[in-house]
């Protein structure tokens, strides 16, 4: 009898033992795989990398592989891998490489690209195959405005956005009542010349003429020689090659009318080459690489030894669109496996220590900013864009009510009108 009793109840215990591990095996068949066991994060990288935008397109790669490398190219818990493609700075191309990376590469978050008329073409394609993507550096308005892109994340800015205060700057601070203006003939070039067309001629400025030149343009004495003489100051947008080939022009043109520009056109990653024809200049932007502050000066020290020179604002841009894109990966532990809710994610990151300073977004998923006014002067023998003004917070809308500025057509070749062209 004592055996018998003594079976059973050994029985009884190998029984629960039996169940505790049956239930154990079931909640680990349960659980979602740890964010270490999954696949790796595939990122297509989409960038200019020849052509006239190769120089800024070659720091945006930079940037964007700067702070992968600082986190061991992992992200809550999972590796990212980038591949990476050329868009010539061509629509037609990059649209190309948009469906390599998507349909035959499968990545899954696309980053770039760098061209505003790239982005825009990427856009619908982008919506209609429900692929995230974040845009660093892509400015066109209405991608966050009008007919905004449901699955881009923009962790730059809007074409008007920086040069919207610089317009105003120009009356109120700088005391300009009558320009003319020079820029691209496309939308970035529209749109940026649109901001500040707008905020001066709603302060009270004037302007008299205003001329565009082809993105192929390699000579601009023609249109140098059409610039009126009887104006307060020239403003002007351009970036990469074309910026470096016209402020040179300018100078040896011989023209001193004062030039306030778009602040790509004074960008890090071609001043140098520039060289004094940019002296002197006043531009706008969200970024400079000698803004005064902790998070920027680490950053810069950071960039400067890994590539051995300093950041652009091209490299900036990257390396915190790195940071959103990181935040929301972080946010999901790991699983953006829903797209949705992943673009839902990122544009929920505020970041109160990127090199630029702080970011949020607003309702249309735009970051809100600072907006720096620059001035090129030599420090240290070397060219720098120093900040002379800062507007704080400034949303894509300025100071206009969203809902009224948004009744208005997007800023374009001929709007808003000039008000005092001949």
């Amino acid at each position: 009898m004592y055996h018998s009793k003594r079976s059973r109840a050994a029985l009884a215990r190998l029984l629960s033992l039996a169940t505790i591990l049956a239930v154990g095996i079931a909640c680990v068949a349960a659980t979602p795989a740890r964010a270490a066991d999954q696949p790796p994060i595939k990122v297509g990288f989409i960038s200019s990398l020849s052509g006239y935008f190769a120089a800024p397109g070659k720091y945006m790669e930079e940037g964007l592989k700067l702070y992968l490398q600082e986190h061991n190219d992992t992200i809550a818990g999972r590796k990212i891998v980038l591949d990476i493609a050329d868009d010539q700075g061509n629509p037609a191309v990059g649209l190309t490489q948009l469906r390599r990376l998507v349909e035959q590469d499968h990545v899954d978050v696309i980053f770039g690209p760098l061209s505003a008329a790239v982005g825009s073409a990427m856009a619908t394609y982008l919506d209609s195959h429900k692929t995230p993507a974040v845009y660093p550096i892509v400015s066109s308005d209405d991608l966050t405005q009008r007919t905004p892109a449901a699955y881009v994340v923009r962790t730059g800015w809007t074409s008007s956005q920086t040069t919207q205060p610089l317009g105003d700057y120009a009356y109120k601070t700088l005391k300009y009542r009558k320009v003319a203006t020079i820029a691209y003939d496309f939308s970035f070039g529209w749109e940026s010349i649109g901001g500040s067309v707008a905020a001066f001629q709603d302060d009270g400025g004037k302007v008299v003429k205003q001329i565009w030149t082809p993105l192929s343009t390699t000579d601009f004495s023609p249109y140098l020689s059409e610039l009126p003489r009887d104006v307060d100051a020239i403003m002007c947008s351009y970036s990469g090659s074309q910026a470096v080939n016209f402020m040179k022009q300018y100078k040896a043109f011989g023209l001193k009318i004062p030039l306030i520009c778009q602040g790509n056109s004074t960008d890090e990653s071609t001043l140098q080459t520039t060289g004094s024809a940019a002296l002197g200049i006043v531009t706008a932007l969200q970024y400079s690489a000698a803004l005064d502050t902790a998070a920027n000066k680490k950053f810069v020290a950071a960039y400067t030894k890994a590539y051995g020179h300093g950041p652009s604002y091209y490299g900036e841009g990257t390396y915190v669109g790195a940071m959103v894109l990181a935040g929301g990966i972080e946010a999901l532990h790991g699983n953006i496996s829903d797209p949705t809710t992943f673009v839902k994610a990122m544009r929920s990151v505020n970041l109160t220590n990127a090199p630029r300073g702080p970011i949020g977004f607003d309702s249309y998923g735009n970051p809100v900013q600072n907006v720096y006014i620059r001035k090129v002067e030599e420090v240290g023998g070397q060219l720098a864009n120093v900040v002379i003004h800062t507007d704080h917070n400034v949303s894509q809308f300025w100071t206009y009510d969203p809902a009224a500025f948004l009744r208005h057509p997007v800023y374009s070749r001929s709007y808003p009108p000039c008000n005092d062209c001949k």
